[in-house]
């Protein structure tokens, strides 16, 4: 069987290309298409691939600036001639899933949400104050003729896998389709705590609170009241970077934020003394970001959200904002769960996150449910499900809509 993986862009080593790269090693044959490629950005294992990029990509400032081109992105993902596949994977936020195969070709979409600067994020992006007064102008034209082709294009796909419940819902209201949850990859085995010396304290702070787990001596630990709180995030609008700085401006707490993107100028114009900026980091500085945290910070609703189960993978609690992805990890006794997306809601979040004390072990206990590992397993599984239904697709043509159940009724997580 020949397989075809198709990513919207390998311009840097986030979530989806974590979920990617695992894709890679279930099918090392397979080729890679994508609408970019910035060779060295990715893992090994993905940058081992053949990868064929869009014209796009030779287009001027194509590779950097490929934001540039969002209108063009239907016809260069049409544009790839995938013919020669029995089975086409997509991993998609944006265009992906909108590749063309033959009619034969089974097309399975892993989807980490419909495009949501067209959707349900459009105004974050293009409201008032939002970008440029050009950008804000061509933005209606632009994302209605994209929603049209986004709606469309998702019947292409026989088969969708949300990354979580919330993006589940997603996919059935904007596409009206049913869709399997299969959670992203944590990889634990990576994404470890450091240890202290037996007797050091762990805390959110110095007193235990109700439902906090007070920690042991000797436990795995890094972060203490002096760590810097953490936001790992690309810095676009609808993150909520901005009122973690401004709660870490007017509380003086110390905060590390890790990310790019084209908000990343105006947040370093708002932000105290106290907020330091780095870009990317590599797998290592990032775990011992993780490590050296007192705890991550995610302010904003987030499709699935990776960074918190990592930190968790690290033994850091987590403060977030309980929507989307975020309220389907974060657990009792693993962070705060926050439902104002306010700085007033924030700052509360705060006050009782240094209320309480977290125990590393059990922190990180509750992020190897969501291993990498166990993705695999899950994704082969559905996949080799998959290939059995779409071969049987005459005999018995509900077969792939009874593996992604029905909208209304579909309680099928992994």
């Amino acid at each position: 069987m020949r397989v075809a993986l198709v990513h919207d862009w390998l311009t840097g080593m986030r979530g989806g290309e974590k979920c990617l790269e695992v894709l890679c090693e279930l099918f090392p044959h397979a080729d890679l298409y994508t609408l970019v490629h910035r060779r060295g950005s990715v893992s090994k294992t993905i940058e081992s691939r053949t990868v064929r990029e869009s014209w796009i990509a030779r287009l001027p400032g194509g590779r950097r600036h490929y934001r540039w081109y969002v209108p063009l992105y239907p016809l260069a993902i049409e544009s790839f001639d995938l013919t020669g596949y029995d089975l086409v994977i997509s991993t998609s936020h944006c265009a992906a899933k909108g590749a063309l195969t033959r009619a034969d070709t089974l097309h399975v979409c892993y989807c980490f949400t419909p495009v949501r600067y067209f959707w349900d994020l459009y105004p974050d992006y293009f409201g008032p104050g939002r970008g440029s007064a050009l950008g804000r102008a061509l933005a209606p034209w632009i994302a209605h003729y994209f929603r049209i082709w986004d709606r469309v294009s998702a019947d292409r796909v026989d088969l969708f896998v949300a990354d979580s419940r919330h993006v589940r819902a997603r996919i059935a209201k904007h596409y009206r389709r049913p869709a399997r949850v299969i959670y992203p990859p944590v990889d634990t085995a990576f994404f470890t705590p450091a240890t202290i010396p037996a007797g050091q304290p762990d805390s959110g702070t110095a007193a235990a609170g109700a439902g906090g787990a007070a920690a042991s001596p000797g436990v795995e630990s890094a972060g203490g009241a002096a760590a810097p709180y953490l936001v790992v995030s690309a810095l676009v609008p609808y993150k909520g970077v901005e009122r973690t700085i401004r709660v870490a401006n007017r509380r003086r707490f110390p905060l590390r934020i890790v990310g790019t993107g084209p908000e990343e100028n105006r947040l370093r114009s708002i932000a105290g003394p106290t907020v330091r900026f780095d870009e990317w980091l590599s797998m290592e500085a990032l775990r011992d970001a993780y490590r050296g945290s007192r705890a991550l910070i995610q302010a904003h609703e987030e499709d699935f959200g990776i960074a918190p189960l990592e930190a968790m993978a690290c033994g850091r609690p987590v403060i977030a904002l309980r929507k989307g992805g975020a309220a389907e990890v974060v657990a009792a006794g693993t962070g705060v769960l926050f439902d104002e997306a306010t700085e007033g809601g924030l700052e509360r979040a705060v006050d009782e996150f240094e209320s309480r004390r977290f125990n590393p072990a059990e922190v990180r206990r509750h992020a190897l449910g969501f291993d990498r590992q166990v993705y695999r397993e899950a994704m082969e599984a559905l996949l080799h499900e998959a290939v059995e239904a779409f071969q049987r697709r005459e005999a018995d043509p509900p077969g792939l809509d009874r593996l992604a159940g029905a909208c209304a009724e579909q309680d099928t997580v992994v």
